[in-house]
């Protein structure tokens, strides 16, 4: 089965395999796939900000955390160069000021300050330096994260509850600290980086899935509370990406044993794209992509078959094509120095694994 091609949807054939499940349970994950992807194919897919629409970014004040690396870099990124003020934080501030001196290029106006969201101090400050600095905050961009690859119990709950520290409570943190100034300013926008692991939970992902679907319900919970309470001026997002190479999968921990991977990963820069619009037209919900999307409705078609074959998947990407990698808690509890691009360079690994394999007749 093979889709036509679109400006963001490529040409694909719509082929999967396994280590387990039914020829009969792979048609139907294709036609899964396939559903929600028919009123994309009538009516094509949104596109990065056009030049006038951009123009709405430029003096903005956006605090972005996890800006470090991956989606969170990308995004300071392109917003300075729509001339926006960046409030960069993360835990590393040399990479910070790095990435600093990259927006400034781009025309934007940036502000480093060291956070780890998993502390609420932390983010207090954060919000406080931002408006002396600016004086308001107009989006605020929760996308900090870290995970952890493993059988549940094999990873150390030590990295369990760091999870929760940063994946949940931080954004508990940003969410309070940001909707506590737009009530006093007037307004603002409050955008949440879930996962398409927000809809569907996936083994070996356990905490981290629970976490992001946590943030899927805190998004909804706050909506509802600021519909009662007669707040039109402030918006909340959550964006839902499906697997990107970032640098997150090298910086999880990983107790597998093998390298990290995911099927078709997505390239970052897309989801930048997404998560940029998002903060301009911010919409309840939004899976980044024809992947998040299929994915996102599919599980509501069908969650048990949907959650089955999801971990069949993920369990032959990580378990019989990766490569061998020593177990680690890597970034999740102390920044590392490596990763810290927006791209994370999984691809590229992954091919190199595959051709290995292929050239060794497995």
């Amino acid at each position: 089965m093979t889709l036509p091609a679109l400006p963001c949807l490529p040409s694909l054939s719509l082929s999967f395999s396994g280590s387990s499940g039914s020829p009969a349970a792979w048609r139907l994950l294709r036609a899964l796939v396939l559903l929600p992807l028919l009123p994309l194919l009538l009516t094509g897919c949104a596109s990065a900000l056009s030049q006038d629409e951009a123009q709405a970014v430029a003096g903005k004040t956006y605090v972005i955390t996890g800006a470090s690396s991956g989606f969170g870099r990308g995004v300071a990124l392109k917003l300075a160069s729509m001339r926006a003020n960046v409030v960069l934080a993360a835990r590393r501030t040399e990479v910070l000021e790095e990435v600093a001196a990259q927006a400034r290029a781009a025309g934007g106006t940036p502000l480093v300050v060291t956070t780890d969201v998993a502390k609420a101090e932390d983010v207090e400050r954060l919000a406080a330096a931002t408006v002396q600095r600016f004086g308001r905050i107009d989006v605020w961009i929760n996308n900090a994260g870290v995970g952890a690859i493993g059988e549940f119990e094999k990873i150390p709950l030590a990295d369990h509850a760091r999870i929760v520290d940063v994946n949940l409570k931080g954004v508990i943190y940003g969410s309070h600290v940001a909707l506590r100034q737009f009530r006093q300013q007037g307004g603002g926008t409050l955008v949440n980086i879930g996962s398409v692991e927000s809809e569907i939970p996936l083994a070996y992902h356990a905490t981290y899935a629970s976490t992001k679907a946590a943030i899927l319900s805190l998004g909804r919970a706050l909506r509802e509370e600021l519909r009662l309470g007669g707040q039109r001026n402030i918006a909340i997002s959550t964006v839902l990406p499906w697997a990107a190479d970032t640098p997150f999968f090298n910086h999880a921990a990983n107790y597998t044993g093998h390298a990290p991977r995911m099927a078709l990963m997505d390239d970052p820069a897309k989801v930048v794209d997404v998560i940029v619009r998002a903060s301009v037209y911010p919409r309840e919900e939004v899976p980044a992509g024809w992947k998040a999307r299929s994915a996102y409705w599919s599980h509501r078609i069908a969650p048990d078959i949907s959650e089955r074959l999801s971990a069949n998947i993920a369990h032959s990407e990580q378990f019989e094509k990766a490569g061998p990698a020593p177990d680690g808690s890597n970034a999740v509890h102390q920044p590392t120095p490596g990763g810290t691009g927006v791209d994370g360079g999984v691809r590229a690994r992954m091919e190199r694994e595959d051709a290995a394999r292929k050239a060794e007749g497995r």
